[in-house]
């Protein structure tokens, strides 16, 4: 497998899949908040860099959900754009790489708990009702003109997913 190849977001992806590794992610935050496991905050923000720069190629728990979980369910796939999943990967480095410096760099773990709670709440939502935060951020601001709706062909035109032609 090439660099290119290991360091790229799928185009598309799978919802249960995504789904699945975010309740992963609220199990992994929730035991850091309640056992005080500073450590496992470094952990959880290598997943979420790892998974915005490959997917769940660089990512055990991304490997876990697609090599081992994801197969065994008896589920068809819900085929999704990857580029708001992507940018949603990049809200939670964003949590946890903050929940980290106020950990070991201010010693104010106290508070990164209220950050990796806050994260708790986002993916919890993706996990238990398929409500992505960080897609939903993503569709604003291509509406309002940040981000170019050709950076995400497929969140422009549904029917490029779903195989329907009008």
């Amino acid at each position: 497998m090439s660099a290119r190849q290991v360091f790229s977001f799928p185009d598309t992806v799978d919802e249960i899949s995504a789904r699945l590794v975010a309740a992963g992610v609220v199990l992994l935050a929730l035991a850091t908040i309640v056992f005080e496991l500073r450590w496992m905050t470094i952990l959880l923000a290598l997943g979420f860099i790892a998974r915005v720069l490959s997917g769940p190629t660089l990512s055990p728990l991304g490997q876990l959900v697609t090599k081992v979980i994801r197969p065994a369910l008896p589920v068809a796939p819900r085929i999704v754009a990857g580029a708001p999943k992507r940018f949603a990967q990049g809200i939670g480095a964003v949590f946890t790489i903050s929940a980290v410096v106020l950990t070991y760099g201010f010693e104010q773990f106290a508070v990164a708990r209220w950050v990796l709670a806050a994260l708790v709440g986002a993916a919890s939502l993706e996990a238990v009702v398929g409500l992505c935060v960080g897609c939903k951020i993503y569709g604003v601001l291509i509406r309002s003109g940040v981000i170019s709706e050709a950076a995400c062909v497929d969140c422009a035109d549904i029917t490029r997913r779903v195989g329907v032609s009008f």
